[in-house]
């Protein structure tokens, strides 16, 4: 059984195959061969090597969250009051269900211990959000909230 550690390599035509997956995964797979140089049958089977090697986790439609109405992007920084596996496992279990979070990392390097991205639709609805549902966990000691001026780029993948 294969580590989820370790490290897959690939060759130059799945490396672009994967590029242009993840660039709009609607591509047909008759142009994603055309633009490897490869037939159909030998592009389907990397492909589904690819999904079967875990590279490939999922196909899903990108939206824009300003024509939704999520207008403000936060970076919330948190310190939990105990560093045990119970303490992390609950919040993170809570923290999931929260639709505003779009991601959370567990991070080093500074005193809080997870760095949430969190899209509200203005600042009413942030304060709503902070202070009577993620200030409630249990174990949430500090939070530190920093407002995305501006996204430079973001990448889904590799």
């Amino acid at each position: 059984m294969m580590n989820t550690n370790d490290s897959i390599s690939l060759d130059a035509i799945d490396q672009k195959i994967l590029r242009l997956l993840t660039a709009n995964a609607r591509l047909p797979v008759a142009e994603i061969s055309e633009r490897v140089n490869l037939s159909a049958t030998p592009t389907i089977r990397r492909i589904k090597r690819l999904e079967e090697l875990g590279i490939i986790t999922g196909y899903h439609a990108s939206t824009d969250p300003h024509r939704l109405g999520y207008t403000l992007s936060v970076y919330v920084a948190v310190s939990m009051d105990r560093h045990t596996a119970e303490r992390f496992g609950e919040f993170e279990s809570q923290v999931q269900g929260f639709d505003e979070v779009v991601s959370c990392s567990v991070v080093t390097g500074r005193s809080e211990d997870y760095l949430l991205k969190v899209l509200v639709k203005d600042m009413r609805h942030y304060e709503e959000f902070l202070l009577h549902r993620l200030s409630k966990i249990d174990g949430v000691s500090q939070l530190h909230t920093s407002f995305e001026l501006r996204e430079v780029f973001s990448r889904s993948a590799v």
